[in-house]
């Protein structure tokens, strides 16, 4: 039986070719995503361990506590570590060097001064020459370090990205009005956070200080170890001589245990995202291959029975069918395995190229990628096999040698109509259940609800294709004739197999549907929040959030052409609102409420704007029916600079994206706020926004590179290309899944071509001809790709309607919104599948000898 296992394998190559292109792609999709992660994960971890090569101990800051989280308020962190602790340090046994570490952020202008580097990641260190007048961490490049106040160096990436060279004046801002200094000197760095799209910027020691904290402090003691030095009892040793709550002292190992964890972390999401759609594009593999052994086994229903009379077993017929799905799973696997190991090279090249920034390092090829990749592909094609080698032992010798293929039997269909109805309904009762729930922590309710709605449409796929197959083999027969009547006839002969070729179109094209009317329906909703939230013209704030200074701030009022501008600040608060109430937490934005009118649209529904000025709140509507809170209640709250106070529920206004949950007067927030900066700034302009306005806005805020000035259209695109980005990956991401698809509907056409030899010589002897035998391929391809495009994307639309509301949760404007265009393309792209999969089939049908086609057994 082994013998006969191989035997087929090469007897059919051609026939299983198709099949092994499934298996093949799916398994370079898990195979391209386990690489790339330890790829990366290899490299970030070792540019990590560079970092932390010579760190025995770290000793960090933790924030004074007199000054809460965050700087104070002249915008400078206070913090424990200074020169007498470092020297402390330095005389306990083992202590080879202690490294003083300054670090804050500094965001550079290039030469249009447009902001360069990535928000967080735009770093800022102190430079610390050693007595050869070098720093150990950054290799010089060009130049010298910094040395005085009025210089600086960059790392090569930061400094091509600025366009700056040794020499020139580099403009940069650490937390608002711009400053300037001279490039002396270009650092290489493997900062991860560097190479990934951040900027790097050194100062002098002094310099740093003066930037981010008090004169004298530091925000780090870097401690390494001399030869011979145990790493946890030199720890213990440091730890004993820090203040208590203000710093704390962490072993190399342990960073570098910490370091590991978090990339890990990092490296989870991407590769679980990846590994789940190539779950996706095998699920649809199985529905090819399932389908092409079971056309191979009725093809070879004489030669099982034959096996059967000399003696072989039905187990016997059972392994021979899932050997031979073993070896063409194996093949496939190894070569879909080396299609991976490029495609894990070519999106870290992709992905570089957008500014991903991955360190170097080698591709790494793990045992368990190996393994996990052959495995899976293995198992896939085997569990595929499987119902069908069962079908082949069922078959009695005697029924074998008189029919080559029987009917399906009624009873399966109908057992398979109800499993099917049961599992549908099931999810279909969860999806209605989910439309009525409206927060994102039901999404794993949603996606349960979704696979049991698929599964059960997929089982019923052979009873839906019945009605859907005969309304489109009417319309091929009204507008082609006979090759469409033909084309109708043989879909609808055998609904399964109909059904499978269909089902695997059809999940890509229900999830394809269902994230496209989910991302154009929230980017309509987040449009008309945008527009009936504001009536401003700009909204200005910090790229980084560090926040506007109130002095320039109030200079953007008197710009020429500006006719209001309100400032936003706020704080957060708890509240314990009493018996039968809601407590929770909340923030209060502090505002200009003379201006705020004219700003945005404000729309009070209880109280007045004239108590609030009176030393009152607004609060919105849903904080108001969550809190259970009216006009005239006086509620008890917390702010987080631990003051409690009573406050007074003035307005409660209709919900408003710009002004959040409730706001108050700049002189009732401020007393409470830990730095006194404008989170953003609403401007109105007498005549519109233009660029020359955006342009003296900027230069009235310092021409600080941090400012970003956005209207109400970059607003929208900014929201929008965040939703595009996201179904664009999507769409990528499936067209795997619709290219296995493509494949088993010309798996399936060709394997049927072979099977309707007789048949399709006896239409050529009757006179059909040659291109009236390739028009019914055609047609039969595209009523079975119609079939699966028009039953997904229905599907898809169903799933985007009930999880929708979780969708809304977010976006109180959201509602269902079909983007007919985009489903109409789709439709087409249907068509087009249909025609292009048929080609090879229908051209190979065409070109059969009629005579050797009549006398095919």
């Amino acid at each position: 039986m082994l013998k006969t296992a191989l035997r087929n394998v090469l007897a059919h190559k051609a026939r299983l070719l198709m099949t092994a292109l499934a298996v093949l792609l799916g398994v370079a999709f898990v195979a391209g995503t386990l690489i790339f992660s330890d790829t990366v994960g290899e490299a970030v971890k070792n540019a990590s361990a560079k970092n932390l090569k010579d760190v025995a101990v770290s000793v960090q800051a933790v924030s004074d506590p007199d000054t809460g989280a965050g700087p104070g308020k002249d915008g400078k962190r206070t913090t424990a570590l200074d020169e007498r602790l470092a020297d402390r340090i330095r005389a306990l046994p083992g202590v080879a060097s202690v490294r003083s570490d300054v670090t804050g952020e500094a965001t550079l202008a290039d030469r249009d001064g447009e902001p360069i580097g990535n928000g967080w990641q735009n770093r800022a260190v102190n430079y610390q020459p050693g007595k050869d007048g070098k720093d150990g961490r950054y290799r010089l490049v060009q130049g010298r370090g910094p040395a005085s106040a009025g210089e600086l160096a960059l790392a090569e990436t930061t400094a091509k990205a600025a366009g700056a060279k040794v020499g020139d004046t580099v403009r940069f801002a650490t937390d608002g009005p711009v400053l300037t200094k001279k490039l002396v000197g270009i650092v290489a760095t493997d900062d991860p956070a560097v190479t990934a799209g951040g900027s790097l910027a050194l100062f002098d020691t002094g310099t740093a200080q003066k930037l981010y904290l008090h004169p004298g402090q530091f925000d780090e003691l870097v401690v390494a170890a001399a030869p011979g030095t145990d790493q946890q009892a030199l720890t213990a040793k440091v730890r004993a001589l820090l203040p208590a709550n203000r710093a704390v002292a962490t072993s190399g190992s342990e960073l570098a245990a910490e370091q590991a964890r978090m990339i890990a972390q990092q490296n989870s999401a991407l590769s679980k995202t990846l590994l789940t759609f190539a779950g996706i594009a095998l699920f649809v593999g199985v529905f090819i291959i399932a389908n092409t052994f079971t056309m191979l086994i009725s093809q070879r229903s004489r030669e099982i029975a034959l096996l059967r009379a000399v003696g072989a077993s039905r187990r016997q017929v059972v392994r021979s069918v899932l050997v031979e799905a073993a070896l063409l799973g194996l093949v496939s696997s190894v070569v879909g395995f080396a299609l991976g190991a490029g495609i894990a090279v070519g999106l870290r090249a992709v992905l570089d190229a957008n500014g991903a920034g991955f360190p170097d390092g080698p591709v790494v090829v793990s045992p368990a990628a190996v393994l996990s990749s052959l495995g899976v592909g293995v198992l896939v094609t085997v569990l595929a096999a499987w119902l069908p080698s069962r079908k082949a032992a069922r078959i009695a010798p005697v029924e074998a040698l008189s029919s080559v293929e029987a009917a399906p039997a009624a009873r399966s269909l109908v057992v398979r109509n109800i499993l099917g109805g049961l599992v549908a309904g099931a999810g279909v009762a969860v999806m209605l259940w989910v439309s009525t729930l409206n927060s994102g922590d039901d999404l794993p309710i949603a996606m349960a609800g979704s696979m049991l709605t698929l599964t059960g449409v997929i089982i019923l796929a052979p009873l839906l294709s019945r009605p859907l197959v005969s309304l489109a083999g009417a319309a091929t027969t009204r507008l082609f004739g006979v090759s469409g009547k033909l084309a109708k006839e043989n879909a609808l002969r055998n609904p399964r197999r109909t059904a499978a070729t269909g089902s695997a179109l059809m999940i890509g094209l229900t999830l394809i549907t269902g994230m496209t009317v989910v991302g154009h329906s929230a980017q309509v909703a987040m449009d008309e929040m945008a527009g009936s939230a504001l009536t401003a013209d700009y909204q200005v704030k910090t790229s980084t959030y560090v926040g506007l200074d109130p002095k320039l701030s109030a200079k953007v009022a008197e710009v020429p052409g500006v006719e209001a501008m309100a400032p936003l600040r706020g704080t957060g608060f708890s509240t314990d609102a009493g018996p039968g109430r809601d407590s929770g937490f909340g923030f209060l934005r502090g505002t200009d409420l003379d201006q705020i009118g004219k700003v945005t649209r404000l729309t009070v529904t209880q109280g007045s704007l004239a108590a609030v000025k009176a030393g009152g709140i607004a609060v919105s509507e849903s904080g108001a029916k969550e809190h259970g809170w009216h006009a005239g209640d006086t509620v008890r709250v917390e702010f987080y600079d631990k003051k409690k106070t009573a406050l007074k529920v003035a307005a409660v206004y209709a919900d408003n994206e710009a002004l959040g949950s409730s706001f108050a007067s700049t002189a009732l927030v401020d007393p409470h706020l830990d730095r006194f900066r404008n989170d953003e700034l609403l401007v109105k302009t007498a005549n519109g926004p233009s660029p020359a306005l955006a342009a003296e806005i900027r230069r009235a805020l310092g021409d600080s590179p941090l400012v970003k000035i956005q209207n109400r259209d970059d607003l929208r695109k900014e929201t929008a290309g965040q939703i595009d980005t996201i179904v664009n990956m999507v769409y990528g991401l499936l067209g795997m899944a619709v290219i296995i698809a493509v494949v088993g509907v010309v798996n399936t056409l060709a394997m049927s071509v072979f099977e309707r030899t007789r048949e399709i010589g006896m239409l050529r002897a009757i006179g059909l001809a040659r291109s009236g035998i390739k028009q019914m391929v055609r047609l039969e391809s595209v009523v079975i790709s119609l079939f699966g495009a028009v039953l997904g994307m229905a599907l898809g639309i169903f799933l985007a309607w009930a999880g929708g509301s979780l969708v809304g949760s977010s976006f109180p404007t959201y509602t269902l919104l079909l983007p007919w265009g985009r489903l109409g393309l789709f439709l087409l792209i249907a068509l087009v599948v249909g025609v292009l999969a048929a080609v090879w089939p229908a051209r190979r049908a065409a070109r059969l000898n009629v005579l050797e086609a009549i006398g095919a057994q």
